[in-house]
């Protein structure tokens, strides 16, 4: 079948490590199934796959991809939750939980193989293109929000960063939710393109904010960090997901946070049910993903560049 898979690692150059072409069909054990992919869309993960990271050698060649939506032996069309082994479901009771293409061959392929307990049923009110972007970087931000934040609707809730897959959904989500949504930026396209998805106000990465705010969504890291402590009114909470700028921050912090009794909490990915939950948010609130590019899979090194060079808005998605 063909794919899409790191043969390779290279750390200055991760594009130069993807390889297009015939991949052994999936192994199927007990319990789990196969599904037709017809979508599938790309994260910063596969990006951190082939430069290298949390993937050691010996596993590869890996097909990339964590996320699709498809149709399974049944005819059913489903949408695939990518961490395996957080409960025990189609493999081992001890297992490590994994997200796939950490352990298991991904989703860039014509058929993936997963354990049953990780597909949901994909709503029709959604095509396969959008319910591909869910699983994961939507997933994060529908965490974040809904889970992790603490905050209602009337709110101010700041999104560090403009255009990747997490803080796009963010946006789109928190609106459709009450939420009053302020987004940064240095690019001011942009940010443009961030008050047109629903956002209140979008200002230029690190200037001061029209009010403070109940939460901030932290996924860019050091080069923001202090720009979000400092925006949070005391009580505050900052939800962080992850690190694209490094986890070393200048200043921590440390005595803001203590005397202002903000919360700093840890966010990862989401659970099968919230998953179900946001596919079922998006079908009734008529809420979509945000789509930068669609090509073939035969095209995916085009959408591995326009990621590895920022200048996606929101996600790429590969269709099969």
């Amino acid at each position: 079948m063909f794919a899409a898979y790191a043969a390779r690692f290279d750390a200055a150059k991760p594009v130069d490590a993807l390889e297009l072409g015939e991949r052994p069909a999936p192994h199927v054990p007990d319990r789990w199934a196969t599904v037709d992919v017809r979508a599938a869309s790309l994260n910063h993960h596969d990006l951190w796959t082939l430069r290298g990271v949390g993937l050691p050698r010996e596993s590869l060649p890996m097909i990339l991809g964590c996320d699709a939506a498809g149709v399974d032996e049944n005819g059913d069309e489903v949408v695939v939750y990518p961490v395996v082994g957080a409960t025990g479901h189609g493999v081992g009771p001890d297992e490590r939980r994994s997200i796939l293409t950490e352990k298991y061959q991904g989703t860039f392929a014509e058929r993936v193989a997963v354990p049953r307990w990780n597909l949901l049923p994909k709503p029709p009110e959604l095509s396969f293109e959008d319910a591909a972007c869910l699983p994961t970087a939507w997933l994060t931000a529908y965490r974040m929000l809904f889970t992790a934040a603490g905050v209602r609707p009337g709110d101010t809730v700041l999104v560090q960063g403009a255009g990747g897959g997490v803080s796009t959904a963010a946006i789109v989500l928190g609106a459709a939710a009450g939420f009053r949504v302020l987004v940064t930026s240095r690019d001011e396209a942009k940010r443009s393109r961030a008050v047109e998805l629903g956002a209140e106000a979008a200002v230029p990465t690190g200037e001061r904010l029209p009010r403070r705010v109940d939460a901030v969504l932290e996924t860019v890291g050091a080069a923001t960090w202090e720009h979000s402590v400092k925006s949070l009114r005391p009580g505050g909470t900052l939800v962080i997901a992850g690190a694209t700028s490094g986890q070393a921050p200048s200043s921590a912090e440390l005595n803001r946070i203590f005397f202002l009794e903000l919360k700093v909490v840890g966010s990862t990915m989401g659970s099968r049910e919230e998953l179900a939950g946001l596919l079922s948010f998006c079908a009734a609130k008529g809420v979509r993903p945000v789509v930068d590019t669609v090509l073939p899979l035969d095209g995916a090194r085009e959408g591995f560049r326009r990621m590895a060079d920022g200048q996606l808005f929101g996600k790429v998605v590969l269709t099969v």
